[in-house]
């Protein structure tokens, strides 16, 4: 026995020493034969009964079925422009004679920026001050003579009535001579007034025609002073005190702009949404709107889009209408918005880390209530990037695998560890 125990601590290698044994050496290799076989059989029955024994199971990580909220969505960039921006030009030319405004002025609507000196309207508003005085007058004229030829019609007129009802009730009285003479004379006093008041008429109309050209030139006049159009900032500033700009309606020159204005208080974002996500833009949709510069994120909607696709880019001209009512917001400066496509409320939903994908079929790997490995085929409805709709296969409260599961097989038993997907994801980087 002590050469037994002594071949399996050294691990089955003994070698008989020379002379100990009287026996044949055919003999002597025969019993050693036997007793090596005794004591392999006796080494090799211990490591065979430990093996046999129960294997410890793998720990995988799961986390359950639940229902949440899933969307999908597109990010796009683009630069902040204002929901409004014009150059201000000069109605009427003329010399800059006060500048009210400079880089960054915030003004109001109707503000006066800057008034220009036209002497030419000067003159011509005098004119026509002039000439309404001089309307007027004439008007007191005719109405004057208007007055004195109706009262002379009025007595030539009398005198021939009298005299003809005469001439009709008493025969011989008045001599037809007589008659005919009044009869003349009213008749003339007819026409001069009636001439009178269409002198009068004229002079009014003189009067009006006089005064709607003063209106005229004072309306020009007033476009010396230049206003906002709608509350905002000034941009740019183009003109100085002094300079000579030219109507901005004047087609055969180069007028130049006084200033530019920008509203501030509303901004666009223009964005070129993909020909592929055209279906999904709604007006009125809710957006959050980034800017990386300003490290804040703005609430925002969809107002308007183009209703087609450029042929060039194969996009659509999207519109984000942005509020600015802090005024924190700047044009040109760049901006992203998260536009939701799809989205799906309370829906079954698990970790994309848990599918399985072979060809046309998707399944995944559930750990049962007897914590052994089912392959479950599963059908996926709208998918994010970190998670995906559970249509149909599995229920919800079900635990599904997403740790490793190249070495998993159907059946096996495994010890299951609740864990987030993040906090697996980490714990692979390390």
């Amino acid at each position: 026995m002590d050469l037994m125990n002594q071949h399996c601590k050294l691990g089955g290698r003994i070698r008989p020493r020379t002379g100990q044994f009287n026996a044949p050496i055919s003999r002597v290799t025969a019993g050693l034969a036997a007793l090596l076989a005794v004591g392999l059989s006796s080494c090799g029955g211990g490591r065979t009964s430990a093996a046999a024994g129960s294997p410890e199971a793998a720990t995988v990580g799961v986390t359950s079925v639940a229902k949440k909220t899933l969307s999908r969505q597109i990010t796009l960039s683009s630069e902040l422009v204002p929901f409004e921006e014009i150059d201000v030009y000069a109605k009427e030319a003329g010399y800059v004679r006060k500048l009210y405004v400079d880089y960054g002025t915030h003004v109001k609507s109707g503000q006066v920026m800057a008034t220009l000196e036209i002497p030419e309207l000067q003159d011509q508003l005098q004119e026509d001050q002039a000439q309404i005085t001089n309307a007027s007058d004439e008007i007191s004229r005719a109405q004057h003579e208007l007055k004195r030829y109706q009262a002379q019609y009025k007595a030539l007129h009398l005198e021939y009535s009298r005299l003809n009802s005469v001439f009709e009730t008493q025969p011989g009285i008045v001599a037809q001579q007589e008659v005919d003479d009044a009869q003349g004379k009213d008749l003339a006093a007819q026409s001069q007034m009636e001439s009178a008041e269409a002198a009068l008429r004229a002079t009014d109309s003189n009067l009006s025609a006089t005064r709607a050209r003063f209106v005229h030139d004072q309306t020009l006049y007033d476009y010396s002073k230049i206003t906002a159009p709608f509350s905002g900032v000034v941009t740019e500033r183009y003109a100085n005190l002094g300079t000579l700009v030219q109507a901005g309606t004047a087609s055969s020159t180069q007028a130049m702009p006084i200033v530019k204005l920008s509203q501030d208080n509303l901004f666009r974002l223009v964005i070129p949404v993909p020909e592929s996500y055209v279906r999904y833009i709604r007006v009125g949709d809710p957006v959050n709107v980034r800017v990386p510069s300003l490290n804040k994120t703005f609430a925002g909607k969809v107002a308007r889009f183009s209703v087609d696709v450029k042929e060039t880019t194969r996009t659509m001209h999207t519109e984000v209408d942005v509020p600015n009512l802090q005024h924190v917001l700047m044009p040109g400066i760049y901006a992203e918005v998260d536009l939701t496509l799809e989205q799906r409320n309370n829906v079954l939903s698990m970790p994309l880390q848990a599918v399985n994908r072979e060809g046309d079929q998707t399944t995944v790997l559930v750990v049962n209530r007897q914590d052994q490995i089912e392959d479950r085929p599963v059908t996926l409805g709208l998918q994010t990037a970190n998670d995906a709709e559970v249509v149909a296969g599995l229920a919800e409260g079900e635990r599904v695998v997403v740790s490793d599961r190249s070495g998993l097989k159907p059946g096996e038993k495994v010890h299951p560890q609740v864990v987030g997907v993040m906090q697996y994801q980490e714990g692979d980087q390390n």
